[in-house]
């Protein structure tokens, strides 16, 4: 099976030279031109990719992406003319893995879904049996799945790989930019602080809302740690 990507864009001109550009690459490509299309063609093809545009009729990026996220775990691509820091820092709130601003090259596009499948590790080469066990939370890296008891967390495949590592080794301290480079392998130059927003989305799905349990604990100045206390 090939990778399937889905192009949400209302611009038919854009549209069309993405859609026939990642053809050539080898990608299944289906295409939309609205929010509520692009949802609908995701619950039928379940693309592995979202290249999913800010501006849209109806329902824009950010409500597209939100709801993306709560039906599924694609790779999303957030498109956009939006260049302040911002509205990046938005577009990942809402879920977003990755975010590219218009103009970009089809060379660019096709270099930023090649990173973001790596992070995904959808390659079946890649997978491997290790099951972690942190508190209340079960990590396998084989299915990238994550439970909290016996209820399955859907997390994004940036949030899973940022949440691998540091359960990986509780009580060891990663800086912002080690965390940078392990979740988007320092092939694009990112913000430090584009980590903040995916640790704080993270953090959301796996700690209680009560703040009983502290799983991912800030270290002021530096980075963040896994709480030394959930080895087991």
């Amino acid at each position: 099976m090939g990778i399937k990507v889905l192009i949400v864009e209302d611009e038919l001109k854009i549209l069309s030279l993405m859609e026939s550009f990642l053809g050539t690459e080898g990608y299944e490509v289906v295409t939309a031109t609205d929010g509520a299309a692009a949802l609908q063609l995701f619950a039928v093809n379940q693309p592995d990719i979202v290249i999913l545009d800010w501006m849209l009729p109806q329902m824009n990026g950010l409500d597209t992406c939100r709801k993306l996220r709560q039906i599924g775990s694609p790779g999303i691509i957030m498109v956009t003319a939006k260049s302040e820091e911002t509205d990046k820092i938005v577009g990942l709130e809402m879920g977003a893995d990755d975010y590219l601003t218009k103009p970009f090259s089809l060379r660019e596009l096709s270099a930023r879904i090649r990173s973001l499948l790596r992070r995904m590790d959808r390659s079946e080469n890649g997978k491997s049996d290790n099951v972690l066990r942190r508190g209340e939370l079960t990590i396998q890296e084989d299915s990238l799945q994550v439970f909290k008891s016996a209820r399955e967390l859907h997390l994004t495949p940036t949030e899973f790989k940022l949440l691998h590592l540091l359960a990986s080794k509780p009580g060891r301290v990663y800086s912002r930019m080690q965390l940078l480079q392990h979740a988007f392998e320092d092939e694009f130059v990112i913000d430090e602080r584009t980590v903040d927003s995916h640790i704080s989305k993270l953090r959301k799905k796996i700690e209680d809302s009560n703040g009983t349990t502290d799983y991912i604990q800030t270290v002021y100045g530096f980075g963040y740690r896994f709480g030394a206390g959930y080895e087991h």
